[in-house]
Parts: C-alpha cells; sequence; structure tokens
C-alpha cells in the first residue's frame, strides 16, 4: 500500500464538486436551506485523527516510556488515515461545488446568501480533515520507511 498522493485527494475532490455543482443546479430551488454546521461532523472526525496521531507516533518511533504498537493497530490507523482523508478531499469538492453554485445565485434564491456560510463551513472543516488525515498516515510510517510506502 502506498502513502496518499495529493492528485488523488485532487481528483477525488474534482468529480465530487462536479457531481454536487450539477446535482444543485438540478434540484437546488426545491432544497430547504443547508444548515450552517453541517461540516462539524468532518472537524469531529479530524479531531479524533489527531488524537490518535501524536501518541500513535511516539509509540512508533519507541520513545522511552511508551509501549509498542501492534501491527494490527498500526494498521487500522493507516486505514482510518486514508478514509479520513479521501472523505475529506470528496467532501470538501462537494462543498466547493455548493459553493461555486450558490455564489452566483444569491440574489436569484433567499436561501443562498446563508448557504455561501454552510458552504465556507463546510470546506474549511473538510480541509481539516483531509490535514489530519494525512498527518495520522504520516505518523504511521516507521522511522527507517524512506521510501514514503508501508
Amino acid at each position: 500500500m502506498r502513502f496518499t498522493r495529493p492528485r488523488d485527494l485532487l481528483a477525488v475532490a474534482l468529480l465530487a464538486g462536479l457531481v454536487a455543482h450539477a446535482l444543485l443546479n438540478w434540484v437546488y430551488d426545491t432544497l430547504p436551506p443547508l444548515p450552517t454546521f453541517a461540516g462539524f461532523t468532518l472537524l469531529v472526525i479530524a479531531a479524533t485523527d489527531l488524537a490518535l496521531a501524536f501518541p500513535l507516533r511516539a509509540r512508533i518511533r519507541r520513545v522511552p516510556g511508551t509501549r509498542p504498537v501492534a501491527p494490527l493497530t498500526a494498521a487500522r490507523a493507516v486505514v482510518l488515515a486514508k478514509a479520513s482523508s479521501v472523505l475529506g478531499a470528496m467532501m470538501g469538492g462537494a462543498w466547493a461545488g455548493a459553493l461555486l453554485y450558490v455564489l452566483p445565485v444569491r440574489e436569484e434564491f433567499d436561501a443562498a446568501g446563508h448557504d455561501v456560510v454552510s458552504a465556507l463551513v463546510g470546506l474549511g472543516c473538510a480541509a481539516a480533515l483531509v490535514g489530519a488525515g494525512l498527518w495520522l498516515e504520516h505518523c504511521c510510517k516507521t522511522p527507517d520507511d524512506s521510501r514514503g510506502e508501508s
């Protein structure tokens, strides 16, 4: 398994953005306003990733006073990290697609002005999740892993 590449995340984000923009173009006038803090669930996952990353990094680097990491624990952390970064990219693309749709139609729909704020909050939380996922994945590298593969 290889570490996540930024171009893979960018491809996921672009695809999700295009799909979200197309869907909103089709059904936006029938939707209720987007919840302002809908993206905060992504921030909770990002906080969980960070809470796991720092102790796991110390254990993998075998800092004195820490227990060694079981291989299955490290594998599960890598899977969580990869899933987090892909989910963050997907949701970031979707929120960006929503933002690109609602910005020009603010005058046409009353809810669009509110949805700009929702999309910005969601986009920021998605970016935090991508960053936390990539950091957790980085923390799972073994000290002698210079090629970037696990």
